[in-house]
This record gives C-alpha cells, sequence and structure tokens, in this order.
C-alpha cells in the first residue's frame, strides 16, 4: 500500500468561482507558467503569449470564465488571492488593450484559441502556453491539464509526507478505523504535515470562507452574470425565512438547506470567493450540510466542524484516487455526487455513527447520484447546477438519515459504488461531460 495520501488542504482549495476545472485550476497553470519562464530567465524577452484551450476548456470555458482566469493568471494573480470585487474589470481592461502585463515587466500580446475538436489523451480538459519572443522565437511552451478540483495532473502537491495510516479505498479505510472515527485517522495523518493545531486552525479558517460566502450571497440582489438573466433567488428566499422564524413546518430546517447551497452556488456563478469542496461545481453542498449541524443539531461547535472536514474530505480523497472529480471526464456524479457523499459521511460521523454507517451514509448519496450527467446550459453554472447543489445537500442528510437507522451493514459498497461512477463516466457520452453540446443545454428553450 502506498503511504502516502493528497492533503484534506489539497482537496480543500479557496478559489474564485464559477469553476474549479475552468477557473482555478486555469489561474494557476497560467500562474506557474509565468513563474517557470521566470526562473529560467526569459520573462523579460516575452512579446506575446499563445494560449490553446482543449475539451470542455473550449466548449464552455467562455462561460466558465477561463479566458479571465488564464490572463488574471498571466498577470500574477492566484485563485486564493485574487480580488474578486475587481477581477471582471481588469479582465474589461486587459482584453480592450489586448495586452495582459505580466509581473515585474512589460505589457505583453495575447491569443487565445478554442480546439473544439481535438481531445488530448491524458484528459479532455488541457491548455497549453507558448510565449514568443522577438520574430516569434518560442522562449518556452507547457501543457497542462485540468483534472478537477483545481488539481492540475501531475503537479507537485505539497512536501511529500509520508503518513502513518494511509489507505487506498473505503474498505481499507473502514478496517484502519475499527472501533474508532474516521477524523481521528484522518488528524493524525495530517499532523505528520503540519501541527495539529494548525490542522484545526485551517479548517476552521476555510469554515470562515463557506460562512462568508453564504453570507454574500443571501444579501446580493441581482442577477447572474452570463446573458441566461437568471435571478437571484437566495436573498429573497433568506428574508422569507427570516420572517417566518421557526414554523411548525416539519421540513422548515429542508428551506434553510436549500438556501445555504443557493447562496453559494449563486456566489460561484457570479465569479465569487468559494472553498472547492471537491469543486467549485459542487461547492455549495458541504457548506449547506454544514450549516445544517450548526444551525439545528445540538451541541454544534468548532469541533465538530474539524471533523465534518476531515471524514469528508477522506470520502473526496478515495473518489479521486479512484474515479473523478471531473465533470469533464465522468460527468455531475463525479461532482455534486462526490460532494453529497462526502457531506454524508461527515454528517452522519458528528450524528455518532459508526465507521460503517459513515461508508453506508456515503455510498447511498453517491449511488443515488450514478449517472448524472453535467450538461450547463449556455455553458454558464447556473442552470441546473444551482439547484443541484440544493437537491445534492438534501440527499446528502437523507442519506446520513438512512445509514443511522440502520447497523452499518449495507449490500453494496462504496468501493463498488466508486467503481460504478468511474465506468459510467467512462461510457458517457462526451456531450454530457462538461460541453453544453448534450441534455438540458440543447434542450433548454432559450428566446
Amino acid at each position: 500500500m502506498e503511504s502516502s495520501l493528497i492533503s484534506v488542504f489539497d482537496l480543500f482549495r479557496v478559489g474564485i468561482g464559477p469553476s474549479s476545472s475552468h477557473t482555478v485550476a486555469p489561474m494557476r497553470a497560467a500562474h506557474h507558467f509565468v513563474r517557470e519562464l521566470d526562473r529560467e530567465g526569459v520573462l523579460a524577452e516575452v512579446a506575446t503569449i499563445d494560449v490553446e484551450l482543449y475539451g470542455s476548456l473550449a466548449a464552455t470555458g467562455i462561460g466558465h470564465g477561463t479566458d479571465r482566469a488564464v490572463l488574471l493568471g498571466l498577470a500574477g494573480e492566484r485563485p486564493e488571492t485574487v480580488d474578486v470585487a475587481t477581477a471582471d474589470e481588469r479582465f474589461r481592461l486587459i482584453t480592450a488593450e489586448r495586452r495582459v502585463r505580466l509581473p515585474g515587466v512589460q505589457a505583453v500580446g495575447f491569443d487565445l484559441v478554442l480546439h473544439h475538436r481535438f481531445l488530448p489523451d491524458a484528459h479532455p480538459n488541457a491548455l497549453t502556453f507558448t510565449a514568443l519572443g522577438r520574430d516569434d522565437v518560442v522562449l518556452g511552451t507547457r501543457t497542462f491539464y485540468s483534472v478537477g478540483g483545481g488539481f492540475l495532473l501531475h503537479e507537485a502537491l505539497g512536501a511529500p509526507h509520508e503518513v502513518p495510516r494511509p489507505f487506498t479505498d473505503a474498505r481499507q479505510l473502514i478496517d484502519l478505523v475499527g472501533n474508532g472515527r474516521i477524523s481521528d485517522l484522518m488528524l493524525a495523518n495530517e499532523s505528520v504535515r503540519r501541527p495539529e493545531g494548525e490542522v484545526r486552525a485551517g479548517l476552521l479558517q476555510l469554515w470562515k470562507v463557506m460562512r462568508d460566502c453564504v453570507d454574500r450571497g443571501c444579501r446580493t440582489d441581482g442577477t447572474l452574470p452570463g446573458g441566461l438573466n437568471v435571478p437571484r433567488r437566495a436573498p429573497a428566499l433568506h428574508r422569507r425565512l427570516r420572517q417566518q422564524g421557526s414554523p411548525g413546518d416539519p421540513l422548515h430546517a429542508m428551506d434553510w438547506v436549500a438556501l445555504y447551497a443557493l447562496a453559494v452556488n449563486e456566489e460561484n456563478a457570479a465569479g465569487g470567493r468559494v472553498v472547492t469542496a471537491p469543486t467549485n461545481g459542487a461547492a455549495g453542498v458541504l457548506p449547506a450540510v454544514l450549516h445544517y449541524y450548526h444551525r439545528f443539531v445540538p451541541g454544534a461547535d468548532d469541533d465538530g466542524t474539524v471533523r465534518f472536514l476531515l471524514t469528508a474530505a477522506a470520502i473526496g480523497i478515495i473518489v479521486k484516487r479512484n474515479a473523478s472529480v471531473s465533470g469533464a471526464e465522468v460527468g455531475c456524479q463525479g461532482e455534486v455526487g462526490t460532494a453529497a457523499a462526502m457531506a454524508a459521511a461527515g454528517l452522519t460521523e458528528l450524528l455518532g455513527g459508526t465507521p460503517g454507517q459513515v461508508e453506508n451514509a456515503a455510498e447511498i448519496a453517491l449511488e443515488h447520484h450514478l449517472g448524472l450527467t453535467c450538461d450547463p446550459v449556455a455553458g454558464l453554472v447556473q442552470i441546473p447546477c444551482i439547484e443541484r447543489n440544493a437537491i445534492g445537500s438534501l440527499k446528502a442528510i437523507a442519506a446520513a438519515r438512512l445509514a443511522l437507522n440502520g447497523d452499518g451493514r449495507h449490500l453494496v459498497p462504496l468501493d463498488a459504488a466508486i467503481r460504478t461512477m468511474r465506468d459510467t463516466g467512462a461510457d458517457m457520452s462526451t456531450k454530457y461531460k462538461e460541453t453544453a453540446l448534450g441534455g438540458l443545454a440543447v434542450n433548454f428553450p432559450q428566446c
């Protein structure tokens, strides 16, 4: 068994909307490319940078803001720190001038080409940068692959620490945990990379970013960008729920859960700051369920938040290792389906579930997202993506409750559901994988 795992802080990233595959990873790739040119001592010689987009980066990249992300990345910005309030205006200026200022040097020309018909072998989401000097001399070229969740293929994810209790699938994880808690195993593994106090503080900071995102989404009225004229619904729903107080409706809590998810994904669709969990397109599920825990579960506290995120991350790490969280690779089953499985697992542990019940909850949530396509209307993460997060959040809570009402024994293992998701994604037509060429994207009556 391999003795290293990706970190929780690689799985959960602070980024900018609307897409981890189309925005976060391309911005990181552009930033990396410029740094490579600088390390090689040729940055000051650059006259033009050509950018080529492939796969769904070409098919839906404009609607997902890939052009904006790439140009801001070339200008030295990173997803974690870019000023989301000024990003759109900076992008407009860059495109109007047809020049982008590289960090510390001159402004250079750029060209962006979309390759709609060619899919690279390594991964469908590829982007190639070529830096040209005078007389079109090639100063450097590099191809990156955006593989979901803001990850770039073959990148070095921090120091190669070996962890004390590695696992490669759910069965190994459950065997290692025994009668203990998944969150404790994950905390022990993370504490090899950084002190336990820093792990806890880092996770609570992620929770703060999630809370801030919900708060912005609940108080920002208006219409989402992109041309579909989709109204923001979270602010009006928030006002209505606050006015209602605590009615006798037994499903009142579910309205709040839906609100939290809508708020996050409306912010994401508007290019706001979110936590990739495990993707931007599915960023609303975990915050919604974690808000449910804090609002409706007695005794909720920061320790529970830490345990929730650690347990959820264990499931996300397993899915990413054995299948995919990329909509361009396996459809939305890999995004919202994985997020629902992660959230169901985290909530089940917090509500006293055994490791077997945690696995069962994750399996139920993932199983009932199998086959879910990624068919964004107009190439935007608005329809059906925003509501899909709300429904995924409710499914996660239902899965946790189903698992807690059982004894942890279940016929279908989580590993089997993950393999099925991977195989289903491989069989799925390309038009249903984030290309906006099939499904609701072509049947929605646009005027």
